[in-house]
């Protein structure tokens, strides 16, 4: 799509094709479905009337947002069935990710395990509106929805995830020398220097998906968790001995991570979240097999706005970020 080959229509596309992944990754929380929805977008911008599409970035993105609403409803059912906690699908992600602040956090594990508990039209909403800051009129327009409808799921999600995530604190820096000391820590068998960096209440999620053997209810407390984390050093894992067993540093979902592998493969990833002291205040541990595929790959994913964005966003409305600003999707016809 991106050769001297492709069409107007392609390069149209794949100029936008990452922002429309950051979208739609961010509302469904699975890099596969993200994909997915990504595909079926190119399907419906290809049998579009170009002579309607004012703005092909505001009719993709509508397009997009969309698909993933209509995509994560039924997805939503199928996970109040789950074996254990359910976590989102972790990707690789390029350093750009955590050039601005809002970006990292949007994609960390923990906040997508908060959008988790939101309705489809909440996710959506607060997905557009908190993160590439459309306006309410825009949402609106986008989802087919009436503007109050809108400002009401807004400001629905914005209290929940308010009330449920803490202010991102802790600075890049210090996450990733957290990380660093915990992985030699962890991975030296030591119980005790992982507790030094744990906060008291801890909170270790676990996904198995009951494909594979992991505790299908959180595991609570520095000293339990701990102990969790060093007994991978020193025991059989999912069937990997310890010598078999590899590890290292990554960056995932806009932060620093560990990911986990034996000679078949990437066998788990571990996440972490942390308190304005650098202390792990939760981890999420994804060892479904199913959701380790984008992981496996190797893929590395851009899910930053991007500069450009942002330096649009001040441009409609210098001085005040969250100002409503119009004519960025009302352009475009119906999806």
């Amino acid at each position: 799509m991106t050769g001297s080959s492709a069409t107007p229509d392609q390069a149209v596309f794949h100029e936008h094709r990452r922002l429309l992944f950051a979208v739609a990754y961010r509302v469904l929380g699975s890099a596969a479905d993200a994909e997915d929805t990504v595909q079926d977008a190119w399907i419906k911008w290809s049998g579009a009337d170009r002579l309607r599409v004012a703005d092909p970035k505001a009719y993709l993105t509508r397009i997009v947002s969309n698909l993933a609403l209509e995509r994560l409803r039924p997805a939503r059912h199928k996970r109040e069935t789950y074996v254990g906690p359910w976590l989102p699908e972790p990707v690789l992600t390029t350093g750009d990710a955590s050039e601005a602040v809002v970006d990292a956090e949007s994609v960390s594990m923990a906040m997508l395990v908060v959008l988790e508990t939101l309705s489809p039209l909440e996710r959506a909403v607060f997905v557009l509106r908190e993160v590439f800051d459309f306006s309410h009129a825009e949402i609106a327009e986008a989802l087919e929805r009436s503007e109050s409808g809108v400002r009401q799921a807004a400001h629905r999600a914005r209290e929940h995830v308010r009330a449920r995530r803490p202010r991102f604190a802790a600075d890049r820096a210090r996450q990733r020398a957290a990380t660093e000391r915990f992985f030699a820590a962890a991975t030296g068998g030591d119980v005790n220097a992982p507790m030094e960096m744990l906060s008291p209440d801890v909170t270790l999620w676990t996904d198995g998906g009951g494909k594979v053997r992991q505790a299908l209810r959180p595991v609570v407390g520095a000293t339990t968790v701990a102990s969790w984390f060093a007994a991978i050093g020193t025991v059989t894992y999912q069937g990997v001995e310890p010598a078999d067993m590899n590890a290292g540093l990554v960056e995932l979902n806009g932060g620093p991570g560990i990911v986990f592998s034996g000679p078949a493969g990437v066998i788990a990833t571990v996440t972490f979240d942390f308190d304005g002291d650098g202390r792990v205040t939760a981890i999420h541990n994804v060892a479904n097999p199913d959701k380790l595929q984008a992981v496996a790959d190797g893929t590395t994913h851009d899910l930053s706005v991007g500069r450009s964005s942002r330096a649009c966003a001040a441009a409609r409305h210098p001085g005040r970020r969250r100002k409503e600003h119009r004519g960025h999707l009302r352009r475009s016809p119906p999806a």
